[in-house]
């Protein structure tokens, strides 16, 4: 039951950001009790074996969403493997494919949630952005001088980035060191990545997790009742 719980956790998040941009659905994967020493998900501290099966990891989807042209010139999208460098208002460093970007009041360049680009690429005051040129290298240009370059970094794997604020994804043990993007990898400007949550596979995957809950507690309480009869039967 916890197992099923936490896939219907995921899937819930991944529901509510079919319409998000850049955001990567998450995946849950699962173990045998019967041989693990019950150490994780879904399972009590010290028991030793077991039956049924636990949630042990919950990875990402790396496919490619859909691209949605916008028209705006501060928009970008990612083709292929990799994300955008941002820092995280707390410095850590951090990844997103959320390419919708903005020029703060200081004239720094940052996403529509807040986090900054990293490294900071600034802005002259009074800038007109609608003429602000991305180059598919992320080069940044206003008015034909460069102003800096987006960051395309990538991971050793992607699927075991931890989900971080406003959309973003922070570097874990799992997913390796933060490190320069294969170079195929390239951006559009004046578009956006769209989240590549299958809206049909996850609500099968929701009704698939309420019918496993369901069954997993009926053979609780079926147990319960068998165990009840013993007793009387003792007595």
């Amino acid at each position: 039951m916890a197992a099923q719980q936490t896939r219907l956790d995921a899937v819930s998040a991944n529901l509510a950001n079919v319409d998000t941009h850049g955001y990567k659905a998450a995946r849950v994967a699962f173990r045998d009790l019967v041989y693990d020493d019950a150490q994780g998900y879904g399972a009590a501290k010290g028991v030793e074996i077991g039956a049924g099966s636990a949630a042990t990891s919950i990875g990402r989807s790396t496919a490619q969403g859909g691209l949605e042209n916008t028209g705006r010139s501060l928009d970008v999208a990612l083709n292929g493997p990799g994300f955008i460098q941002v820092k995280l208002k707390d410095g850590t460093k951090a990844l997103t494919r959320d390419g919708n970007l903005q020029v703060t009041a200081d004239g720094r360049l940052a996403l529509h949630t807040g986090e900054l680009i990293e490294p900071s690429i600034k802005f002259p005051q009074g800038a007109n952005t609608d003429a602000v040129k991305i180059g598919a290298d992320g080069t940044i240009s206003l008015d034909g001088k460069a102003l800096g370059q987006l960051k395309i970094v990538d991971v050793p794997a992607p699927a075991a980035l931890k989900g971080g604020p406003d959309n973003t994804y922070v570097a874990t043990t799992g997913s390796g060191a933060i490190r320069a993007a294969a170079k195929s990898t390239t951006l559009t400007q004046s578009t956006l990545e769209g989240s590549n949550v299958d809206t049909a596979q996850a609500m099968t995957d929701m009704i698939e997790a309420q019918r496993a809950f369901q069954l997993a507690s009926k053979a609780i309480t079926t147990q319960d009742q068998i165990l009840e009869i013993a007793n009387q039967v003792k007595r």
